[in-house]
């Protein structure tokens, strides 16, 4: 075991708990055809469908709700044929990813989802404010850390001359992601009676950040 003389040893912890403020949609559509690249989101009609029910604005005047085009993005296509031959006409399934940079806007989006029969929601990735809650808290254990040290000095009849090591930990708690099987999360078109859809998944997410540190301080001696 490493020899420390002359020090005193504090730990202290912050926890603070944050929620997302934006996310990133896995979705996937089966296609009729095959498309390569960016054109897909133009070109392979059951992908451009998509595209444009997410880029429209709203019809009824005022602000609408549609997506910037370059919120989505094409991650991959996977091409499907029986014969073994590469066809115009073979069908593909076509990953792409969405961003909502805004929350609020999330409930809309799944709307328009659930409303294209070709499209599945794989899963969603939750989008945080770490950085800062990191630097909060770093700040917040560091006090504490300190105002522990001096009581114990001040207990122990010494004082403190400085800091001899310091060992910092950060860590996040937060649930794991949802897996949705496509078979289960494979949206279809509401009709009139048809009953609303059920995702499976908290809209609301959040995780809590933990900071810890160990501070070895140097003492006088007694």
């Amino acid at each position: 075991m490493e020899s420390k003389p002359d020090t005193i040893k504090v730990s202290a912890l912050h926890r603070e708990e944050i929620y997302a403020n934006h996310a990133d949609l896995f979705v996937t559509v089966k296609g009729s055809s095959v498309v390569s690249g960016d054109q897909a989101l133009k070109k392979a009609k059951e992908v451009n469908q998509l595209v444009e029910a997410l880029t429209r604005p709203a019809l009824s005047g005022g602000e609408g709700f549609g997506l910037s085009p370059e919120a989505i993005h094409l991650q991959g296509v996977h091409i499907e044929t029986s014969s073994g031959v590469l066809l115009k006409s073979s069908s593909a399934t076509y990953r792409l990813k969405v961003q909502c940079e805004k929350l609020e806007q999330l409930a809309d989006i799944l709307d328009i989802l659930a409303s294209q029969k070709n499209a599945a929601l794989e899963r969603i990735q939750w989008k945080y404010p770490e950085e800062a809650a990191r630097e909060r808290g770093m700040d917040a254990v560091l006090q504490k850390a300190k105002s522990k040290a001096e009581k114990v000095a001040r207990s122990l009849g010494v004082k403190l001359l400085g800091v001899y090591d310091f060992i910092e930990n950060i860590y996040d708690e937060e649930m794991p992601y949802q897996q949705f099987a496509a078979q289960a999360m494979q949206m279809k078109s509401r009709g009139a009676a048809a009953p609303e859809p059920s995702l499976g998944m908290d809209i609301q997410h959040n995780k809590t950040i933990n900071v810890n540190v160990d501070i070895w301080y140097r003492v006088s001696a007694f």
